[in-house]
């Protein structure tokens, strides 16, 4: 008898050690166990590879470490099976279908409970830590976490450094052995007031291995904590969480009951389906406003790349150190050179309604920009009083009788108590003047100083703005914002984001070719990006004081449209520029920002993507492809179009002699009959691509 109780207590413990739960296509399997020390662990594997060799769990905190010494007193397995729809987005219709094991531990020496949770989709798995109401455990601050992410091998990776205030880097493409010393030694910010030396990289972070498989480490629902970067173990090929230190150097403040965001890793043995994974939008809760009638995709230009470029200026004076609350404007001197003037923004107004545009952003527009940036000034701008020549009421007017709004833009120099105690009559002055949207921005250090922008504090704040714009019915696109981690899906009018390397570094110098094939795998699993595509004069030097060049065909720049799809869509470029190339600008009034059904036909990290999009509520389909720096011919099968019916194609190519950094301008357009048996070999210039208009025949 004895020997058999000691038997059945070693299957039990075995058991206990080794539990799995797979996908529901069976591809992808999680296991976990507790190693000797009873450290939670786990493993991924997808098909017969090893995606994530076993990997410790674990959570540091002021009030006692929960990294071993635990036991499992409870696993709970269940399935899920729904399908949503997004207020926009890729595609009409999601579907959330999870195989899910909970496993309930306690730490003996404490008594401590904490739960991991795994969801195991059929693109990936996501996990999280959660603390459930309990004696002895309510208040606790997060020192570190201590998740890892064991590789099995020497892969190619897509990086950025791991830096905790901005996400606007070129990536590098390089094996994870190279990334060290690859890495920047220090890098100085905007406001040259410090300097950071990285250490980690950047999530969403894209790999591949020897073998083939894509492996994509990120997060998923973001709120109330830090941002989660990786650092590397070069030797050992292993990734570990590091989250992003408060003024104090901790990393998080919780009190139980209470979870961490999913941690993500999306696996694959296609490219595409890294591109087509919803798994970061499924962790996320669903949508959270009971109407969501007045959010509405936009496409829109405006007063901004004449900024950028240093062709006009944000402010309206040159005088220093300007005190809004004394200073008076309308005694000042101009300066000549003040964007935002009434002249200017009619001549936008009437481009952009005569094109169809549904909105018209117009930055500088507000008292403050004179000394706005790098003095760590708090009380900069009061997001209300308008430079004594914008005529707010008169141009609102002037846009709404031509059929289209003026978009807001706050800056907020990162003065994060001055925007928040003044939000509230910001966006009540937003309502009684017909305005709908808001471009948000973070440039510069934050105040409370030394915080930083990935923060707990800031995370709270960039979602307390989104659901205080809620309330006023008001969409939200925030610059240097947090990396989006799929709440867009809760909150909707979440619309857009920046928050990567975007157009505008193409006026500071260029970006290399390749970053447009690999924002996708990265920056836009969490959300789309806005990206202010559309730019037709790439040699700056022809009409600002900026010599930089952009580095990319004009083909390219309309496939942008469909390859880096977004809600919100800007037309970047002056409108003298589109006057030029008004029928390569066709595109962009045509295609649509807002999708029923997404197909990724061709992809590759780095070097191309293809994608085919059909307009929601429409029978027009779109049709992008992008290419690194070199130049290449793919096979575009137009099987994604309806059977039976016929289509015209428009096709807007690079020229035969195009290249980005030779004749960037040079392109083709000519149409022809598709159908679904149709297929077509198309050229791509080095840095270039090709967009498709396909509109059915009546």
């Amino acid at each position: 008898m004895k020997r058999l109780l000691t038997l059945l207590a070693s299957c039990a413990l075995i058991s206990a050690s080794a539990q799995t739960v797979s996908s529901p296509d069976g591809d992808v399997k999680v296991s976990f166990s507790l190693s000797q020390s009873g450290r939670p662990t786990y493993s991924i594997d997808y098909k017969h590879h090893k995606a994530v060799l076993p990997s410790g769990l674990g959570v540091r905190t002021k009030q006692g470490d929960m990294v071993e010494g635990f036991e499992i007193t409870d696993i709970t397995n269940s399935s899920f099976d729904q399908t949503w729809s997004p207020v926009w987005g890729e595609n009409s219709t999601i579907r959330d279908h999870y195989n899910e094991m909970a496993v309930a531990l306690r730490q003996k020496e404490s008594g401590r409970e904490m739960i991991i949770r795994f969801r195991v989709y059929d693109d990936g798995v996501g996990f999280r830590y959660e603390w459930p109401e309990q004696r002895g455990l309510t208040y606790f601050v997060v020192t570190d976490e201590v998740t890892e992410f064991a590789m099995s091998g020497d892969h190619n990776a897509f990086w950025i450094p791991g830096d905790y205030d901005t996400q606007e880097y070129d990536y590098t493409e390089s094996h994870l052995s190279e990334i060290r010393a690859l890495m920047p030694k220090a890098v100085t910010h905007n406001d040259s007031q410090f300097v950071f030396s990285p250490t980690g990289v950047q999530t969403a972070l894209q790999m591949k291995s020897a073998e083939g498989l894509y492996i994509n480490i990120h997060e998923a629902a973001l709120v109330d904590y830090s941002c989660m970067h990786l650092d590397l173990d070069d030797k050992k090929m292993v990734f570990r969480s590091q989250l992003t230190p408060n003024a104090q150097g901790d990393m998080c403040y919780i009190c139980a009951p209470c979870h961490t965001p999913w941690r993500t890793v999306t696996v694959t043995d296609d490219a595409r389906e890294v591109l087509a994974s919803n798994l970061i939008l499924n962790l996320n809760e669903p949508c959270a406003l009971e109407d969501t009638s007045w959010i509405k995709p936009v496409k829109y230009m405006g007063v901004w790349w004449e900024m950028i470029t240093n062709a006009s200026s944000w402010n309206y004076t040159d005088v220093p150190a300007v005190d809004i609350e004394s200073f008076d404007y309308t005694k000042a001197k101009p300066n000549g050179r003040h964007g935002a003037n009434n002249e200017k923004v009619r001549r936008y107004i009437d481009f952009a309604a005569e094109h169809g545009f549904d909105q018209l952003l117009v930055e500088g527009w507000n008292i403050g920009w004179e000394d706005w940036s790098g003095k760590s000034k708090e009380n900069v701008f009061d997001f209300v009083t308008p430079y004594p020549d914008f005529d707010l009421p008169a141009l609102q007017a002037y846009a709404q009788s031509k059929g289209i709004r003026l978009m807001m833009h706050h800056e907020t120099s990162s003065s994060i108590r001055n925007y928040e105690r003044r939000m509230d009559e910001a966006y009540q002055f937003m309502v009684d003047n017909g305005y709908n949207a808001v471009k948000s921005g973070y440039v510069g250090n934050i105040i409370p100083r030394g915080e930083h922008h990935y923060g707990q504090w800031l995370n709270n704040h960039y979602l307390y703005a989104i659901k205080k714009a809620a309330d006023y019915k008001i969409m939200v696109n925030a610059h240097e914002a947090v990396r989006p981690t799929g709440l867009c899906r809760t909150y909707p009018n979440m619309i857009g984001n920046e928050s990567a390397r975007g157009t505008e570094y193409q006026a500071f110098g260029g970006t290399k070719p390749h970053h447009v094939t690999i924002l996708p795998f990265t920056r836009l699993q969490g959300g789309p990006m806005d990206f202010t595509p559309g730019i037709f004069c790439m040699d700056l030097s022809t009409f600002a004081p900026n010599g930089s060049k952009v580095n990319s065909t004009l083909a390219n720049q309309l496939a942008l449209y469909v390859t880096m799809p977004s809600p919100l869509q800007m037309a970047a470029d002056l409108p003298e520029h589109y006057a030029k190339y008004m029928d390569a600008f066709e595109f962009i009034k045509e295609v649509a920002v807002d999708w029923s059904e997404s197909h990724y036909l061709l992809a590759e990290p780095g070097d191309y993507i293809v994608a085919a999009r059909k307009a929601k509520e429409s029978d027009e389909w779109f049709v992008g492809g992008v290419t690194d720096e070199n130049e290449r011919t793919v096979e575009v099968d137009f099987s994604f179009l309806p059977k039976g019916e016929k289509f015209e194609a428009t096709f807007y190519v690079d020229g035969k002699d195009a290249h980005y950094a030779t004749n960037p301008e040079s392109y083709d357009i000519y149409t022809k009959k598709v159908d679904a048996k149709s297929t077509m070999k198309l050229r791509m210039a080095a840095g270039g691509g090709f967009a498709i208009s396909i509109k059915p025949v009546k």
